[in-house]
């Protein structure tokens, strides 16, 4: 299955640069060129099929998504009829981010009493192009691929493994040119210093979730006394530990970020070893290019890399999403109604919030 899930990877790799090598046009309109001529079919499906009953409690939605080391699943209907289209079976996406805002809500039971993500899904004939640009400039952390015949999901595609893609194709002229580029030369970091949200050491860690729900961001950098070395990450993701680590949940009111992060490696190093989170602090520098942030990004399988100077003071951030959003770009005009006639009307206010 593997070696099946890699020569898919490389097919599209190879796909690219071929197209790359026949496109006369210029060099910033290639790969919008490339991936507009590709199908969204030909990315790699994912090895698991999960899915979330819409009467699903909220511990149980947290275990699914834990145990399958997933940041989001599709909610199915239960009320459906088996024959029933993709708009009618599906009724949403539920997020780590959603969550995290049930948490600090107390909702004991989603069943009823949440409000899903939108479900925005593109058939198998869309291009990657269509694709990149919902995990990019529309910020979907993951895109459905629906087969509009049967009604059912055929593959999840997320920014992860979009990276993962992106690194397998290191050796192909078509990447290792635009990979070469250093991170200034790119516009990235997106978010320097000054604009970087964090939490210190001794909040509460309610706090630093209270922010990334609030500001709608994945994750924010634990920093020290003085406000500008990371000790640590904290992400949506790891709100499950209030939930599933019981010696963590009975403090979750008061124990703060430094505090959170060493229950949360102890925790992982009894249960988890191979958690990214026991990685330690994982930076990089603006002199350093594309190419290494993604083998990166894609090796310790995290979200985002604080970028820091010599001395090892913040200077920004790079996430999954900056980087797509750097690889293509939208032309004038693309989407037209797309959004329109792919979402539900119940959905199209929830999507454009």
């Amino acid at each position: 299955m593997a070696d099946l899930q890699m020569r898919r990877e490389n097919s599209v790799g190879l796909q690219v640069e071929d197209l790359w090598a026949e496109s006369k046009l210029d060099p910033t309109e290639k790969l919008n060129d490339c991936f507009e001529s590709i199908p969204v079919s030909d990315f790699p499906a994912t090895p698991q099929e999960i899915e979330i009953r819409s009467d699903a409690s909220l511990a149980e939605a947290v275990r699914l998504l834990a145990r399958n080391k997933i940041l989001s699943a599709p909610v199915v209907n239960v009320d459906a009829p088996e024959d029933a289209s993709w708009i009618d079976r599906y009724i949403g996406m539920v997020e780590f981010a959603g969550i995290a805002v049930w948490i600090l809500q107390q909702v004991r039971d989603i069943s009823g009493s949440f409000r899903w993500g939108p479900f925005l899904a593109l058939e198998q004939s869309n291009s990657f192009l269509a694709m990149l640009l919902l995990l990019s400039k529309y910020k979907m952390k993951c895109v459905p691929i629906v087969d509009f015949g049967d009604g059912k999901i055929k593959n999840i595609i997320t920014q992860s493994a979009v990276i993962h893609m992106l690194a397998e194709c290191t050796g192909l002229h078509w990447f290792e040119s635009w990979g070469a580029k250093k991170l200034p030369e790119i516009g990235l970091p997106v978010i320097t210093s000054a604009g970087l949200i964090k939490v210190h050491e001794d909040e509460p860690v309610l706090q630093a979730f209270k922010l990334m729900s609030k500001k709608k961001i994945g994750g924010l950098p634990v920093v020290d006394g003085e406000g500008k070395k990371a000790i640590g990450n904290i992400s949506l993701r790891d709100i499950q530990f209030l939930l599933t680590a019981p010696e963590i949940y009975l403090d979750y009111r008061s124990i703060t970020t430094k505090n959170f992060l060493i229950a949360v490696k102890k925790h992982l190093e009894e249960h988890d070893t191979r958690s990214p989170m026991l990685s330690g602090m994982i930076t990089c520098t603006r002199d350093q290019t594309v190419k290494e942030l993604i083998q990166t990004l894609d090796m310790v399988k995290i979200q985002r890399l604080y970028v820091v100077d010599d001395s090892g003071n913040l200077e920004g951030v790079v996430t999954l999403r900056d980087i797509i959003s750097k690889l293509v770009y939208e032309p004038p005009g693309y989407f037209g109604d797309f959004f329109d006639a792919m979402l539900p009307p119940r959905m199209t206010a929830a999507f454009e919030d």
